[in-house]
């Protein structure tokens, strides 16, 4: 990884850390188990559907004893709103009643441990390690990787190939954060089809804009 590329994202996320210096998922959570629900809920999702949905659940049901208790049939009607909800109601029911048996209801804190549970990917695992456990990882989803791209901090082909390279350029004191202000960034500002340049303050350090500029 090139000094520049260090010193770019280094620039970059100083300015999104003096923008907003708790950054912070926008998925509604109290506890370790409603978040990685709430997380498997999410894919392909938006974070605004699933909060409505849990918030019809989670009062009757937010542990893993009495999420497991619904069953598939008990489940849906509270989850029926969000997409692919019929699979998500059987993987969030199979992933409750593993960690009623095996885990004392409580979430474990590894990657192999988390990857095993159904419903629960890469970029899933990441999410609970970085917000629940505040390890220094980075879950790329649609929006990192979009933004990664386009600031030019680590361009790749793949999820894998950007998450390997964030981890490296990120300097360590943002890293703990720096998955939510990229993905923040990318929700509110560098939009996937209309990019608001205009309201962004980091155009100084991003490839896409300098690119756009130039013609």
């Amino acid at each position: 990884m090139s000094i520049k590329r260090k010193e770019q994202a280094r620039q970059i996320f100083s300015i999104l850390q003096q923008a907003n210096p708790n950054p912070t998922t926008e998925l509604n959570y109290s506890n370790g188990f409603e978040l990685l629900t709430a997380v498997i809920l999410s894919a392909q999702a938006t974070d605004v559907g699933v909060n409505k949905a849990t918030a019809k659940l989670f009062p009757v049901a937010n542990t893993a004893a009495k999420v497991a208790a619904l069953g598939i049939d008990g489940i849906i009607p509270y989850i029926k709103t969000i997409g692919l909800y019929q699979t998500k109601a059987k993987n969030v029911i199979a992933m409750a009643t593993i960690l009623n048996e095996k885990y004392n209801g409580e979430v474990p804190k590894t990657r192999e441990e988390l990857e095993a549970l159904p419903g629960v990917g890469r970029k899933t695992a990441n999410v609970i390690l970085n917000t629940l456990y505040r390890q220094p990882t980075m879950a790329v989803d649609t929006h990192i990787f979009r933004l990664s791209n386009r600031l030019g901090i680590a361009k790749g082909k793949t999820v894998l190939e950007v998450e390997q390279k964030l981890l490296k350029v990120v300097p360590k004191e943002y890293l703990l954060d720096a998955h939510h202000w990229l993905i923040l960034h990318g929700r509110y500002i560098c939009k996937a089809r209309k990019p608001e340049c205009e309201k962004c303050q980091i155009t100084e350090y991003c490839d896409y804009y300098k690119t756009l500029k130039a013609k």
